[in-house]
């Protein structure tokens, strides 16, 4: 029964689909990353993929096919039961960075009993806001809607970015309910809905005291502040924040930017009730979760949050 279950599961990844040619910023890897901190972290070790024999594993699932074939890679306990899953939104400024750099935290995470999905999802080269979004809140439906086949519990769904990924996530938390915010040709009968965000480092407000306006978020927004004050508002999740937004974590590095409107959003979850929780690494540089010593931390962080939400 196992071999069937997976076979399924590989022949629904291999679907092959027609794709657009569109450019692709490769300059925000891990590698990168490492070399820009070394010098003033020196200790500190990249966080390689682990494979854990409870988990199983299927590439490139295709879960979305208009325009071009976007692909999810999954994680997952084999054994039959449902468990809470948890959608990974890798960062790189919405222009850069690819859902393998998800990986290593995908394999702990489901190691603990969780369904992890992380998402492919058109970056700003190719697509700009609010495309990426509906990407991602498309592959939420196509989980639920195969939520036999991943063991996925679809009332216990959370959503986790880092970066730029981390906006993406407390965004699509935020607007649960919100069908301006959903794909209209997208047919299926799920829900986008979360029950839960971790933002790693992502920012809440794009216009704010505690921002910096960024040519990466106003290319996304498709103009400055200035000349798209509606976007950077609606794209702003402490604009959305309200008495339906899910339980929240914030897991964040030692640079204040990265942290505009938490404590704004922190203050009305708090009038309406519900849980949020925030962990700063001390002396931590953004893209902290790709490395050693932090990344193990934010591992913890994380699955202690979802035990507490979940189970």
């Amino acid at each position: 029964m196992k071999k069937i279950f997976l076979s399924g599961l590989l022949f629904l990844s291999n679907t092959i689909c027609a794709q657009s040619t569109y450019s692709i910023d490769s300059s925000y890897t891990i590698t990168s990353t490492y070399t820009k901190l070394i010098k003033k972290y020196p200790f500190i070790k990249v966080a390689e993929e682990v494979k854990k024999k409870n988990v199983a594993e299927i590439s490139d699932v295709v879960y979305q096919d208009k325009n071009r074939a976007l692909h999810l890679d999954a994680c997952f306990i084999a054994v039959k039961k449902r468990n809470p899953a948890v959608v990974m939104i890798h960062g790189g400024g919405w222009r850069s960075g690819n859902k393998s750099q998800m990986k290593a935290m995908a394999q702990e995470i489901a190691s603990k009993g969780y369904s992890c999905f992380a998402i492919e999802y058109r970056l700003s080269l190719e697509a700009k806001y609010p495309e990426g979004i509906y990407d991602v809140k498309n592959a939420i439906k196509f989980i639920k809607d195969n939520a036999g086949k991943f063991n996925v519990d679809p009332d216990k769904i959370a959503v986790l970015g880092c970066s730029s990924g981390g906006q993406m996530a407390a965004l699509i938390g935020t607007t649960n309910g919100n069908s301006s915010f959903d794909d209209t040709l997208n047919k299926s009968k799920s829900s986008s809905k979360v029950n839960a965000i971790i933002n790693i480092d992502g920012v809440l407000a794009f216009k704010h005291p505690e921002s910096s306006e960024g040519e990466m978020a106003a290319f996304w927004l498709k103009g400055t502040s200035a000349e798209n004050p509606e976007n950077w508002k609606n794209a702003s999740a402490l604009t959305h924040t309200g008495k339906y937004t899910p339980p929240i974590l914030f897991i964040n590095s030692s640079v204040p930017r990265f942290h505009a409107g938490r404590d704004d959003m922190i203050a009305i979850l708090t009038q309406n009730h519900i849980y949020s929780e925030v962990h700063t690494i001390n002396d931590s540089p953004h893209s902290f979760w790709f490395f050693n010593p932090w990344f193990s931390e934010t591992v913890v962080y994380t699955v202690n949050f979802l035990d507490k939400i979940f189970k």
